[in-house]
């Protein structure tokens, strides 16, 4: 299997446990392939956009590899139940453009698939993005409505003296526009740009949200923190059959710790992430770690029967870029992939 595509998406690590002949989890993990779209078929975005034919390859792949397919809040509560584990994806949509409406909701519709859509109320009927009747008629189509905040704002260029108070005055006046137009409140947030902090968790936890979708590329896993769900990023270059196979076959590794836990890149750069996997069942001479915009170096620091110890280090400093995510791949001894990544985030670039 070819990697080279992970260098432009994160530092990911995969393990959870071997999978049966049948694909599921053999074990009591149960886990959901999440991935996050923005526009379809619209080629003036190539970052953000997927084409019409992708989009429906990956529908189809879905269904034709027997995948049980969510919206965002019922898979949440699939990790959370004592259902019995399988194959499980969601497919999720940022912003409410209308690329969407156009060329998106009529393959949901004709394949019979859910999806979650989170909106950002501020633009709703401005410039590409859709109008409220036209968001009425999406969610008559099986379409779950997510709160996106009201202005998608860099809430962490805010000084911290306001930061948190405007964050929490968005929350509540998207929802209020939301119930207003649309007659219903929505349970499940996304960032805007997959960035927060650890008091903007907590304000979307006591705003009563059931889950949140952060941006980094990954593997949602019962027992893992819902509040900052990773989602695989669709995007033209990284969007092919093949390439959203990879992603839909991939297995998360759940950490017993990690050193930074934040995602704000501090003084120290390139920044150092120690990771401590739980389990001894991995192969290490077949650890990948990937850096956007440059290398990565791996060190093992402790192995044993609780676990292994990893350090990630770029090797050069951060690019300037806002967003960068370490990536760290590795097979099991059954010879099955898994996958993290961790999100560094610069707020002095916009």
């Amino acid at each position: 299997m070819k990697w080279k595509w992970l260098l432009l998406i994160s530092i990911t690590i995969l393990g959870i446990g071997y999978t049966s002949s049948s694909g599921n989890p053999v074990n009591n993990k149960k886990e959901v392939v999440c991935f996050i779209y923005h526009r379809f078929g619209d080629s003036r975005y190539p970052t953000t956009n997927v084409s019409v034919e992708d989009f429906e390859a990956h529908l189809r792949y879905l269904l034709e590899n027997d995948f049980q397919i969510l919206t965002f809040s019922q898979a949440v509560a699939y990790l959370k139940s004592e259902q019995t584990s399988r194959k499980t994806a969601v497919i999720t949509i940022d912003d409410g453009y209308k690329s969407f409406l156009v060329n998106a909701l009529p393959l949901l519709e004709r394949y019979n698939i859910p999806a979650t859509l989170f909106i950002n109320t501020k633009t709703v009927g401005g410039g590409d993005y859709m109008k409220w009747e036209e968001l009425k008629d999406v969610v008559r189509h099986n379409i779950e409505i997510g709160n996106h905040t009201h202005s998608h704002e860099y809430f962490l260029n805010l000084p911290a003296s306001s930061r948190y108070k405007t964050f929490k005055e968005e929350i509540e006046l998207s929802q209020s526009i939301i119930k207003k137009n649309l007659d219903l409140q929505p349970i499940v947030f996304s960032y805007p740009y997959g960035e927060f902090d650890v008091e903007m968790k907590g304000i979307v936890k006591q705003a009563g949200f059931v889950a949140a979708a952060a941006q980094n590329s990954g593997v949602m896993v019962s027992g893992s923190d819902i509040f900052q769900c990773p989602r695989f990023p669709m995007s033209e270059t990284y969007s092919s059959r093949r390439q959203f196979a990879e992603k839909a076959s991939m297995h998360a590794l759940q950490l017993v710790d990690q050193s930074p836990e934040s995602f704000l890149l501090g003084e120290t750069n390139p920044p150092t992430l120690t990771v401590k996997l739980g389990r001894s069942d991995l192969n290490l001479k077949e650890v990948q770690c990937f850096v956007q915009g440059g290398e990565c170096q791996v060190e093992v620091l402790e192995t044993g029967d609780n676990g292994i110890t990893l350090s990630l280090r770029a090797l050069k400093p951060l690019a300037a870029r806002r967003r960068t995510l370490y990536t760290l791949t590795v097979r099991d001894k059954h010879g099955h992939w898994y996958w993290f990544s961790h999100l560094w985030i610069n707020p002095a670039i916009r």
